[in-house]
């Protein structure tokens, strides 16, 4: 299951909070905030979809991610790479390095990750 782009920027909120109460999501949200029952709406499609849980305190519930956002962009990288680049990370490799404004430093530093990797492997 995947998040639609609402659920996703509601997610980030609660990735970085790590639990919130209703009023800590909407104190997080920029202006203009959204309305209470559309934030509780979104709660309950990402409770359905396994992404979020709470905990009961009296009439309060706070929420928290069950997913880890690594584990999130992981698969939706994986997915990335699947759709567009042939299942070849190589691929996806050579297009970010060229595609993107990395500085020289940037790229060197990749370089050393994959070294490192390189290395364990």
């Amino acid at each position: 299951m995947e998040l639609s782009k609402t659920e996703e920027q509601l997610m980030q909120y609660l990735w970085k909070l790590d639990k919130a109460f209703m009023k800590d999501l909407l104190e997080i949200y920029p202006e203009p905030k959204p309305a209470t029952t559309t934030v509780a709406t979104l709660l309950k499609r990402m409770i359905g979809k396994g992404f979020v849980d709470y905990k009961t305190y009296g009439k309060s519930r706070e929420y928290y991610p069950l997913v880890k956002k690594e584990d999130y962009f992981s698969k939706h990288v994986n997915g990335l790479i699947k759709t567009f680049f042939n299942d070849s990370a190589s691929q996806f490799a050579s297009f970010f390095t060229r595609k993107t404004d990395l500085s020289k430093e940037e790229l060197e530093a990749l370089k050393k990750i994959i070294d490192t990797e390189i290395k364990n492997k």
